[in-house]
């Protein structure tokens, strides 16, 4: 069984950044691809990056093109998304996942950017 564990949420003004990790136990689908995910209140939950496991190819929503940035560190099975400028409509849970989403949901980060 793997374990997905999303860290690094909070509170934060527009234009701010922040960091968010997930690291994964138990059995950790090393070769595969990996991705994060948000949904915000009211609205279905969509896709944010992802990041292939042995190239490290990514691949983001359009949304966020520019301002967020995923990276893995394959020694800690740990994937991580750099947020910058970050914009009142990111505000969000954040969840990582495989990419695609094949496992359960964790409980996810909470973002909130305050205008």
């Amino acid at each position: 069984q793997v374990l997905l564990v999303e860290s690094g949420g909070g509170l934060v003004r527009a234009g701010g950044s922040l960091r968010l990790s997930c690291a994964a136990s138990g059995r950790t689908f090393s070769d595969y691809a990996k991705g994060w995910f948000r949904q915000a209140p009211g609205k279905e939950r969509e896709f944010v990056a992802a990041i292939t496991w042995s190239s490290g190819r990514t691949f983001y929503a359009d949304s966020v093109k520019g301002r967020f940035s995923i990276s893995r560190d394959n020694a800690k099975n740990t994937v991580y998304l750099q947020m910058n400028s970050l914009k009142p409509e990111d505000t969000a849970v954040y969840y990582c996942n495989l990419y695609p989403p094949t496992l359960g949901w964790g409980q996810g980060t909470q973002v909130t950017v305050s205008s």
